[in-house]
């Protein structure tokens, strides 16, 4: 993988939350973040999501959709009724159908990503979410 800098007009997040039950992406995703200078925590659960959230304070959630405990649409669903209902929120999924878009874009997403993703992408997404979220 190739070491990506964050773009000069974009502040780089600080705070990352990764929310990914599949330890092999997580892995993956944590560093190209890491790699990026960000603080990325991961978490595997979608039962105990929302708590992370509030634990960690993120400024950029990245969110699976298919995970134990709680669906990721269960845990944007909570993001966007709790505290912090402007936090941004890039989901990743599998999961690429019409429908699931929809439903995570009525659900608020604030973008969403199908598996499998480039790593340019995905950087270039949570930063553009971070920004956002800064502004």
């Amino acid at each position: 993988m190739t070491q990506h800098a964050p773009r000069a007009d974009a502040p780089t997040p600080r705070r990352v939350l990764l929310i990914e039950d599949e330890a092999n992406i997580a892995t993956a995703i944590a560093f190209i973040l890491h790699r990026a200078g960000m603080q990325v925590s991961t978490h595997s659960d979608g039962a105990t999501a929302l708590e992370a959230v509030a634990r960690h304070a993120p400024d950029v959630v990245v969110l699976d959709v298919m995970l134990p405990g709680r669906s990721g649409f269960d845990v944007l669903a909570g993001i966007r009724s709790g505290t912090r209902p402007d936090l941004p929120v890039l989901m990743l999924t599998a999961k690429g159908q019409t429908k699931d878009r929809e439903r995570a874009e009525a659900l608020g997403v604030s973008q969403f990503m199908t598996k499998p993703f480039s790593n340019r992408d995905l950087l270039d997404a949570v930063e553009a979410l971070g920004a956002a979220g800064a502004a």
